[in-house]
């Protein structure tokens, strides 16, 4: 299961990358989620090893997760950053700042993101067993 829901969130950053619905960075995901969070389907937080000495991050971390609970956005956690920014961005900027990335919902009367979906029951199973934020392995390249 858990190698299927790390291929599935390959695929869906794959897909929206493709088609420009991503968001990547902290600040620039704040300011989309409280520009348009009906936009916003999914939210993936990468920890690493600068995470725990980071409290700003972490602050930042908590008014995200708080805000896509808020809002019924499924959020996932990644302990790869850097597999996360290889995935998220080609832009030097966006790889310095991949702990937060947001794929936002394909554009009306386009293809469904199957993806995207599988993520989407993963994190609705994830919630009836009260876990808030599952952790997703990315595959290796």
């Amino acid at each position: 299961m858990q190698r299927k829901t790390g291929n599935a969130l390959v695929e869906a950053l794959s897909c929206a990358r493709s088609e420009q619905r991503l968001t990547v960075g902290v600040y620039e995901s704040a300011k989309a989620l409280t520009e348009d969070p009906d936009s916003v389907s999914l939210c993936v937080l990468a920890v690493d090893e600068e995470f725990g000495c980071d409290v700003a991050l972490q602050i930042h971390f908590t008014l995200i997760q708080s805000f896509c609970f808020d809002n019924d956005i499924s959020i996932v956690r990644v302990s790869d950053m850097q597999r996360l920014a290889e995935l998220a961005g080609d832009k030097a900027e966006q790889l310095e700042d991949a702990h937060c990335v947001l794929i936002t919902n394909p554009a009306e009367g386009s293809w469904v993101d199957a993806a995207l979906e599988k993520l989407q029951l993963f994190c609705e199973e994830s919630r009836r067993v009260s876990d808030w934020l599952p952790e997703i392995s990315l595959p290796a390249r």
